[in-house]
């Protein structure tokens, strides 16, 4: 099974670091997030990934020419295919989607490399301890045509409980147990490609509703760690996390 990854977008609110480069880019660490992303997809057995390049496209080319290569790349059309050396086990497709596609548009433009079986998919931008082994069971176990990770929502603001123009009490960041959001940790079979109408489709929008009114998308709920990365204080916490050794995305050896 390939991995889809979507690293085409501009990143408009971590513009402090995506004016000169892919937000796939930012780095945790010494390395950029998209590779914390691929070596968690990696530990669970996944190894072959399909990257969709948009904005600063060159900036993700360019990454992966610096781990060398084992092989001569090999160019046909939009798709360059690489064989980092540095990732002995990894293949990467990197293809052009478009710089201003949406996201269902480019998950559609990487259809002629995913060989019409099914696949996962992520956005370049959050990380998890999602048990991929598990998602991809449950999955394959209700036999709809789509599955994503269910996740609680990131507790941002405390809550005010009040009487009238009182404020009774006040309660610190919490997060609500009955709140669940797209954590965008998603297995899809190739009929998904069928809800999507073109370049200018937003795949959490329509696509994902049709898929729900049809009975066709089913949800696993995650209760571990989840983050995503878009703002520069989040990218902030995510390097903390990773520099104090604490980072629960870090499972492999």
């Amino acid at each position: 099974m390939k991995v889809a990854v979507l690293a085409g977008g501009q990143g408009t609110r971590l513009a402090e670091e995506t004016r000169v480069k892919s937000k796939a880019m930012v780095c945790i660490g010494e390395q950029p997030i998209l590779w914390h992303l691929l070596k968690y997809y990696e530990h669970h057995g996944y190894r072959r990934f399909v990257i969709a390049l948009g904005y600063h496209a060159d900036s993700i080319r360019t990454y992966f020419e610096g781990l060398g290569s084992r092989a001569a790349a090999v160019t046909e059309g939009a798709c360059t295919t690489v064989y980092p050396a540095a990732e002995p086990g990894w293949t990467v497709e990197l293809v052009d989607t478009g710089l201003e596609t949406m996201s269902g548009g480019r998950i559609k433009r990487l259809a002629p490399y995913l060989e019409d079986a099914p696949f996962m998919l992520t956005w370049c931008d959050g990380l998890a301890d999602v048990d991929l082994g598990a998602l991809r069971a449950f999955h394959e176990r209700h036999g709809r045509l789509a599955t994503l990770s269910a996740v609680h929502p990131p507790a941002r603001f405390g809550r005010l409980t009040l009487d009238g123009d009182e404020v009774r009490a006040f309660r610190e960041k919490e997060i609500a147990g009955d709140e669940w959001i797209n954590g965008a940790f998603f297995v899809l079979e190739p009929a998904v490609m069928d809800y999507i109408t073109g370049d200018d489709t937003q795949f959490e929008r329509e696509p994902l509703s049709a898929l729900a009114a049809a009975g066709e998308l089913m949800a696993r709920r995650h209760v571990g760690f989840w983050q995503c990365m878009d703002t520069l204080k989040e990218a902030q916490d995510l390097n903390r996390l990773w520099q104090e050794d604490r980072a629960p995305w870090k499972v492999w050896a």
